[in-house]
């Protein structure tokens, strides 16, 4: 147990790592499903030719090279004579390829230390060893193309020089360049497959997203791609039509019940404007006004956005007007905005998002400051005031169609708890989202953060 626990551990934090390093994206991910095999398997064969083939190639060029060198031993042994050696010395350079030089009353250098990974320096120590039975040293970890062999003789050493590719395989650089070769080609076509295969995947995507922001989705966009892309792009436009067939329904009934009501409103307007005005008609005439906000209400949050084009406006002149209804109703008010104050959205459904926080802070609070920053990739407004304040555990509710808080403050002024409802809709048709916070005032911090 005291072995595995800390395995675990090990696993666990290189599980981590891998999965923070790992692309998010189905391209990144798609694509390393493809190397990550063709790597393995490419590394496969490189072992099984290193191991097979370079050193069976390796084996048989060692040995023919150290079988020549034993025939000339052989001979230099049987005619030891010096007019013999340079017709042995002419005989290994013009026949055999090698150079040989004798040295005379000379030791064989120490030995050097083996490589890590040489087939040839293994090849060549155990054929020497085999066929000739003499004390040797050879250097096969120089970088050039030959390759040393002494051969201690009596008092003397011979010396042989041998070319690299007498003794070991020669065509592995041709061998490594096919294969990568082939993965770069490979690579590509599976590059250019896979970003065929994903972008309709990304379209469908970007038109899900344009849609859930209440943008039209491009005119080209239709079925493309695999079977099954294909099948969740129909599933997605039917499901669009059914989602503006039904808003549509339901505009079209508010409407038709608003304007019915409107109708009956009117009579009463007209009807109040005749009777005599006493405390009995006022109060009557705000109830009239009431119902009218109401119907406004229910109006806008079925209508929501739709229709209105989206174009850059400016934060700080949208804000401007709030100055003079703080100064009409006694409010203190500041507002300030850290860089690049435009902004794109749709100006009337925005400025409505604006009217219903700034409202609601101007009844329950004496002083409001808003402070706009953005970074990269996003933009942020922060409504502060010294107003009551909304409890923690009652901030989620009020985002829901006609909930009202009696016992707090109430982000509708009309009545109808549809004012936040209406609010969140709004901005998140515009990629954003709308939260509620402690103020460092001592009220409630409403908190809009927006695509920048």
């Amino acid at each position: 147990m005291t072995i595995i626990r800390p395995l675990r551990r090990q696993w666990r934090w290189l599980s981590r790592v891998l999965a923070d390093r790992m692309p998010t994206g189905l391209f990144g991910r798609s694509l390393i499903i493809i190397v990550a095999p063709m790597i393995l398997l490419q590394a496969v064969m490189t072992f099984v030719f290193m191991e097979r083939h370079w050193q069976s190639v390796t084996d048989r060029l060692s040995t023919a090279v150290v079988r020549d060198i034993a025939a000339l031993v052989d001979v230099i042994e049987t005619y030891p004579q010096d007019t013999e050696l340079e017709t042995v010395r002419r005989i290994a350079s013009e026949r055999l390829a090698l150079q040989m030089t004798i040295l005379p009353n000379e030791d064989l250098p120490p030995p050097a230390p083996k490589p890590f990974f040489s087939i040839l320096d293994t090849a060549l120590s155990e054929q020497i060893t085999r066929q000739l039975k003499r004390p040797f040293w050879i250097d096969t970890v120089g970088n050039s193309g030959l390759l040393e062999i002494r051969i201690k003789l009596g008092d003397d050493v011979i010396r042989f020089f041998v070319r690299r590719s007498q003794a070991s395989a020669s065509n592995t650089h041709i061998f490594l360049l096919w294969m990568v070769g082939a993965a770069f080609v490979l690579l590509t076509i599976a590059v250019l497959f896979l970003r065929n295969q994903i972008r309709p995947i990304q379209r469908l995507a970007d038109a899900a997203d344009r849609f859930g922001r209440g943008q039209p989705v491009p005119e080209d966009f239709r079925p493309r791609g695999a079977a099954e892309v294909r099948r969740a792009t129909v599933s997605f436009l039917e499901m669009r039509e059914r989602v503006e067939r039904s808003i549509e329904q339901r505009t079209a009934m508010l409407a038709g019940v608003s304007h019915d009501l409107r109708t009956v409103l009117t009579r009463f307007r007209l009807q109040l404007a005749l009777v005599p005005q006493s405390r009995e008609t006022e109060a009557l005439t705000e109830d009239v006004n009431d119902m009218q906000n109401m119907l406004q209400g229910y109006l806008d949050f079925a209508r929501g956005d739709t229709g209105e084009e989206a174009m850059d406006v400016s934060l700080t002149e949208m804000l401007a007007r709030f100055e003079g209804e703080a100064e009409t109703s006694g409010k203190t008010w500041s507002s300030d905005f850290s860089g690049d104050p435009t902004i794109h959205v749709r100006p009337t459904a925005f400025s409505r998002v604006l009217s219903n926080v700034v409202s609601n802070a101007f009844r329950y609070a004496d002083t409001v400051k808003v402070h706009g920053f953005r970074n990269k990739k996003w933009l942020f407004l922060h409504f502060d005031d010294n107003g009551p304040g909304i409890a923690e555990g009652s901030r989620e509710a009020v985002f829901r169609p006609f909930v009202r808080l009696d016992e707090a403050r109430n982000l509708d002024e009309s009545g109808t708890g549809l004012g936040l409802s209406i609010a969140r809709d709004i901005v998140h048709r515009h990629g954003g989202q709308i939260e509620l916070d402690d103020s460092p005032l001592g009220g409630l911090r409403v908190t809009l953060r927006l695509p920048a």
